[in-house]
């Protein structure tokens, strides 16, 4: 049986540190108000002009070298994002562009915070069908250039950081170890609750006009408590799917890679299984939501830090707008 396994992970972010105590001067909230609602203490924005496909890059770079291969070794691009460099062409064209390929396929993926994980599933089917023997996956933002940074949009405004993780997927040269399995989900009847809906196609005669930019409905908005309250219920859904599926029980589980959303859902999750917080990762203090970058950017930190061992069992878990979540089992 063939099996998918990431062979080099990276990431990258700015390197323009955005303190709560810089928001502080720019909008009415606090320190204690952003640490206790969501754990974070800092993020990273962008301060030149660089688009989602300039942050793969470099992450991609990174990638690349842990797994020992080199951007022509590449035979498949998919680009996860919620901030595109533009509308279109997708993001996985560029990034193919400043890689210097040429001709290969590039798929982008619009599954917001669970947009990873959706990437990720999908080369795994490419790999186990034996389409592809090599893919590039990459989960990359520049959110901060689209965020109202007044007091009017601080509850979303504060969250939210720029980032770009990439994983390199290949063929298992150990059919036991690899990626077990992965698990996607979606109920669009909560789409409003998580959006941005302006500029969009549904908008007649124009879907720009002035009235569009003066309205509060160009920046991202979220119900905070709805969020909060189906996260937690699928995140926890969701892992109990994967082990499932494989029977493997959460006492098995070396590591947990959520999406970085709020630090309180990251520790209501650990808290349900019964997991101590070394074996629930977070890196949300430093970088705030990277949206679909979160995910490989913490599991790159992870196993720099060598919280993950070959033969170790992982948890990849997202849930976000849409609604959308999903979950992956990786023996690593």
């Amino acid at each position: 049986m063939i099996r998918s396994r990431i062979t080099g992970t990276g990431f990258y972010v700015p390197e323009n540190i955005v303190t709560n105590a810089d928001l502080e001067k720019r909008m009415d909230t606090s320190d204690a108000w952003i640490r206790e609602r969501s754990g974070i203490v800092e993020r990273r924005h962008v301060n030149t002009e660089i688009g989602a496909s300039g942050l793969a890059l470099e992450a991609t770079k990174n990638a690349l070298a842990k797994a020992n291969c080199g951007p022509e070794d590449i035979e498949f691009i998919i680009f996860a994002t919620l901030s595109p460099d533009y509308i279109f062409p997708g993001s996985g064209c560029f990034l193919q562009a400043k890689l210097g390929l040429k001709n290969i396929g590039a798929l982008d993926i619009r599954n917001q915070c669970t947009g990873f994980i959706y990437g990720l599933s999908v080369a795994d089917q490419y790999i186990k069908s034996g389409m592809y023997k090599r893919i590039l996956v990459v989960g990359a933002e520049v959110q901060s250039s689209g965020l109202d940074m007044s007091t009017r949009g601080r509850d979303v405004a504060v969250l939210f950081g720029d980032g770009a993780g990439a994983a390199i997927v290949e063929p298992s040269d150990d059919d036991t170890c690899g990626i077990l399995s992965t698990h996607l989900h979606a109920d669009g009847r909560y789409a409003d609750e998580l959006c941005l809906k302006e500029p969009g196609s549904i908008k007649l005669p124009q879907r720009l006009t002035h009235a569009t930019v003066d309205s509060t409905n160009i920046y991202p908005y979220m119900n905070g408590r709805q969020v909060f309250k189906h996260a937690i219920v699928k995140f926890c859904g969701a892992i109990e799917e994967c082990l499932a599926a494989n029977n493997v029980s959460p006492d098995q589980v070396k590591l947990v890679i959520p999406h970085q959303a709020n630090q309180r859902i990251t520790e209501a999750v650990a808290q349900r299984f019964g997991f101590s917080m070394d074996r629930v990762f977070s890196n949300i203090h430093k970088y705030g939501n990277t949206t679909a970058a979160s995910i490989p950017i913490a599991m790159d930190e992870a196993v720099t830090e060598g919280k993950i061992k070959r033969g170790d069992y992982l948890v990849l878990v997202a849930f976000g707008s849409g609604f959308t979540w999903g979950s992956v089992l990786i023996k690593w």
